[in-house]
């Protein structure tokens, strides 16, 4: 008989499965790809052409100039690449995150600096399934998006993927287990469309049905809650890192959005984040910059969840590195055209050390509110 393969090493770190991590796999490279995808992004003209103009236009080019302030451990990577996703799961566990949220167009469809990657979720399941890390997904809104497309893709993914050991499902107080969806800027369609999906007595609802699911809609503005009760969802996040950028993404509203999720019977599921620093692909955005403050913005974030008591937390992000929100291994580096933010004076692990050390408190918090 062959021998026991070898754990990964870290493979028997413990993870939480309510610790989710936004994860994207829009990246290429010319090993894999033949050119680089998303790491050449273009710089993001302002809508008014007046501020637009001075301010740099173009793309980047790497691997030396990276549309990110932070520059990989692991180099302008393909997310194709074996090694990275292994590498990915690696560090996922390392920081104790159950749950990897993947980034998902339907077949064919991708954001306007990538291409499809459908193709590569079975690669990303069987590797995270080596790893102990669940998949759930995050739908982006792709072109023509609405309460009819949703429920197909819905229907695509649970019959695609559904069966797949590393698929998440979350299991509610009374003991069902059911998929969960992230919908990214859920607010583009109405209440109205989504409470025909979503609602029990809707044309064409999931709810009773094999395709059924706890769905969470993007809180960004103070009316979306109400809309999100309307719609039928399940629950909301709320994405952005950037504290005060949104009223869902400033701490100091979580507390109210809690109180209103709990009276309507909705999950509230905080998103934290290490910074925020997207100048390198929107050059006209510094006023969103938060600075990092070798952690401690990050630790404040997560300090304002917990003080929640949410069930679920989400952590934005594992590896968006336009938006600079991060927690993947950066290294320190210079080129001769840019000088890169790095995690100096700490070890490019630290984001993912103070994730773990976090969660391990959250979960013992979480079993005293319990009690």
């Amino acid at each position: 008989a062959p021998a026991e393969a070898e754990p990964a090493p870290g493979q028997s770190l413990p993870v939480y499965s309510d610790l989710h991590a936004f994860y994207y796999s829009w990246y290429g490279s010319p090993r894999r790809e033949g050119h680089y995808i998303h790491w050449d992004h273009v710089m993001v003209p302002h809508w008014d052409p007046k501020i637009s103009a001075s301010y740099p236009r173009g793309r980047h080019s790497p691997p030396d100039d990276l549309g990110s302030s932070f520059y990989p451990e692991l180099g302008p990577y393909s997310s194709r690449d074996p090694e990275v996703l292994r590498e990915h799961m690696t560090q996922l566990k390392e920081a104790a995150i159950g749950v990897l949220v993947l980034s998902w167009y339907p077949p064919g469809m991708a954001d306007d600096n990538g291409e499809p990657s459908d193709d590569l979720v079975p690669a990303i399941l069987d590797t995270a399934h080596q790893y102990n890390i669940q998949v759930a997904f995050h739908i982006q809104p792709y072109k023509g998006r609405d309460d009819i497309t949703l429920h197909d893709n819905i229907k695509y993914i649970i019959d695609t993927y559904g069966s797949h050991d590393a698929f998440y499902r979350y299991k509610n107080s009374m003991g069902k287990s059911l998929p969960l969806f992230y919908i990214y800027d859920s607010y583009l369609t109405s209440p109205e469309a989504w409470a025909h999906l979503l609602t029990p007595n809707g044309p064409h609802s999931v709810r009773n049905t094999p395709y059924d699911g706890v769905f969470i809609a993007l809180l960004v503005e103070e009316g979306h809650t109400h809309d999100i009760l309307a719609a039928g969802f399940d629950g909301m996040y709320t994405y952005f890192a950037s504290n005060g950028f949104s009223f869902g993404s400033s701490h100091q509203n979580w507390k109210a959005v809690k109180s209103f999720c709990d009276a309507n019977n909705l999950m509230f599921i905080p998103s934290v984040g290490p910074g925020y620093i997207d100048t390198s692909i929107r050059p006209w955005n510094n006023h969103n910059t938060r600075n990092r403050v070798n952690g401690k913005y990050y630790e404040t974030a997560l300090q304002a969840a917990l003080t929640v008591r949410p069930e679920i937390v989400s952590i934005t992000s594992f590896n968006e590195w336009h938006e600079g929100t991060q927690i993947e291994k950066a290294i320190p580096k210079k080129t001769p055209t840019r000088l890169y933010l790095d995690y100096l004076p700490h070890q490019p692990s630290l984001y993912l050390e103070l994730t773990r050390r976090w969660a391990e408190h959250f979960i013992k918090e979480k079993e005293q509110w319990l009690m």
